[in-house]
């Protein structure tokens, strides 16, 4: 529910909602709309009421004007995350001071244990503001790109993210579509050959490098260091190197406009027919067609003519 963060439960969020668009109300009627027994809503109401959210009167209630009510609810729980966040920043320091002789052991963090690294993975990207970079390869070791629901969150809170994939892993049958969601809520996507390593970077205070040995999964935690400078220039020249990562396949059902999109975009006979759902005989019948239309002798020039008439368009 969306007044969560305000510390409303889904319950309280419904009956509020329901007094703010339907006025004046009794209980039983609040209890009818959010599916409540008339208890369970008597209870929420109170609960509101003592929130300061719901007026009572003559055994009804009435929604509290929502740019006062829920504006305090906002500025409270601001001013809560403000006192936080300092406090936050006064036990890192407490805690880079503390460590004495081990202060460079805890730039580097080795975390073991597929959960551990979930969880990490997980606390790396709730705690950027800005900016996330990170490598994907073609295999994920410990969480897949649909379970990464840390993802979403930040994009929806204004975070940017820059992810240079394996070229591989956009030939899997459907990722396509999965990438083109993910284009379309605003990431910015590169595709190289190969990436040397799986890493994840928030703003520029710390990254997440997954590894895996003798059969046991980890990561390590790397925070701002040299190494950090480091692994952020060695994501800055790969996706300088990389290629942006195209998704739309034309519009219509026009088999052969889907096969010159992917033509274009350097994918094979077998990769196109996994992402349309046809046989590879029928990618290689439509391409020799093309051919023919283009009076190309081969896919170089036919890519030469597929790509002159898109700048034409």
């Amino acid at each position: 529910m969306d007044l969560a963060a305000l510390g409303l439960s889904a319950d309280e969020e419904r009956a509020y909602r329901f007094l703010v668009t339907h006025g004046r109300s009794h209980c039983a009627e609040v209890a009818a709309d959010i599916g409540l027994d008339p208890r369970e809503a008597t209870t929420v109401l109170v609960s509101l009421h003592e929130a300061g959210l719901v007026s009572a009167e003559d055994g009804a209630y009435r929604a509290a004007p929502p740019e006062l009510a829920l504006r305090g609810l906002l500025v409270r729980r601001r001013d809560e995350l403000g006192r936080a966040e300092a406090v936050l920043a006064e036990l890192a320091a407490a805690f880079q001071s503390g460590q004495g002789q081990d202060s460079l052991r805890t730039l580097v963090e080795v975390v073991v244990g597929a959960e551990e690294v979930r969880r990490r993975f997980t606390q790396v990207q709730y705690a950027a503001t800005r900016r996330v970079r990170a490598f994907v390869k073609a295999e994920h070791t410990v969480v897949a790109a649909e379970e990464n629901t840390a993802e979403s969150d930040a994009v929806k809170r204004g975070v940017v993210y820059e992810v240079v994939l394996e070229r591989s892993l956009l030939e899997q049958p459907g990722m396509l579509e999965r990438v083109g969601a993910t284009v379309d809520a605003g990431e910015r996507l590169r595709a190289t050959e190969s990436l040397p390593l799986r890493m994840l970077i928030a703003d520029d205070d710390v990254a997440l490098v997954p590894l895996a040995a003798d059969g046991e999964l980890g990561a390590v935690v790397v925070r701002r260091s040299g190494l950090l400078e480091a692994l952020t220039a060695l994501f800055e020249q790969t996706w300088e190197r990389s290629s942006d990562v195209r998704v739309q396949l034309g519009e219509g059902d026009d088999l052969d406009e889907r096969i010159v999109t992917l033509l274009l975009q350097g994918y094979g006979d077998t990769s196109i027919s996994n992402q349309l759902a046809i046989s590879p005989r029928t990618v290689q019948r439509r391409v020799r067609v093309l051919m023919d239309r283009a009076g190309a002798s081969s896919r170089i020039q036919l890519g030469y003519w597929l790509g002159r008439r898109g700048e034409d368009r």
